[in-house]
């Protein structure tokens, strides 16, 4: 597929989708995000590839929606455009997906951050989700993902106030996993995605759900969801290949079945 708005690319296992819209600062638009969902099914069906990594540019990872293509819809025209809705096909994404931020991650560009499963942040990425500044609130699960991060108190002040996070406070309150120079962020992600793209995969997928689900349902059917994925892995080739491996001390061969 011939892409407009990303870049995309394959390092090692790893696949790389680069936002590439910088005479916008990326921002999100209808076919940046039929692109960028489209390129995120295509890698988490490639059996070759065990991670991704999405980035920004320099200046920005991506500074929101852009407003210029919403100011004068009406609500039947916004809830009709489905555009929001783009936004839910990243959590369909099995494999897992890391967040390499560089510069501004505000609006949407915050929320496309933290739809991904790790973030990684270079020292001036910012993050903040000022749409009540516009009239309107966070939609793309803004209000839920970044509460569930960082707390109520803070997610209020940053919602309500417009307050934005430099990426140490992001690593301080819990929202990145880890800050990096800026000419570290690409090759750090990679590396991480590399390392997952090692485990096994069955595994590392039934784990993502599992996290994920803690989310969304209550502990007791949590610990139940956790339970039967945990059952199921033992037909798995590669919990037998896996646990053989560790006996006889040597690394697994891991088969993705």
């Amino acid at each position: 597929m011939n892409y407009t708005t990303i870049l995309v690319e394959t390092r090692g296992r790893a696949g790389l989708i680069t936002l590439n819209r910088p005479q916008a600062l990326n921002a999100l638009n209808q076919v940046l995000l039929t692109e960028l969902t489209a390129a995120l099914a295509a890698f988490d069906a490639d059996d070759s590839l065990g991670a991704i990594v999405l980035t920004g540019n320099e200046r920005a990872f991506a500074a929101g929606a852009d407003i210029k293509t919403m100011a004068e819809a009406s609500e039947t025209e916004i809830r009709q455009s489905g555009f929001i809705e783009l936004f839910d096909h990243l959590a369909r994404i099995q494999k897992p997906l890391i967040a390499a931020v560089n510069g501004i991650a505000l609006g949407g560009g915050c929320e496309l951050a933290l739809a991904c499963d790790l973030i990684l942040a270079c020292e001036t990425a910012k993050f903040g989700l000022p749409e009540v500044t516009i009239g309107v609130i966070p939609g793309a699960g803004g209000t839920q993902r970044l509460t569930r991060a960082i707390g109520k108190a803070l997610t209020m002040e940053m919602i309500l106030n417009n307050r934005q996070l430099s990426a140490a406070e992001a690593l301080h309150f819990g929202l990145v996993n880890r800050v990096l120079p800026p000419e570290r962020l690409l090759d750090e992600a990679l590396t991480l995605a590399e390392s997952l793209a090692a485990r096994a995969p069955l595994a590392v997928r039934a784990a993502k759900q599992a996290i994920n689900l803690a989310f969304e349902e209550s502990l007791t059917d949590g610990l139940h969801t956790e339970r039967e994925l945990f059952y199921r892995l033992f037909s798995t080739d590669d919990q037998k290949e896996g646990m053989q491996a560790f006996l006889a001390r040597r690394k697994p061969d891991w088969k993705g079945k």
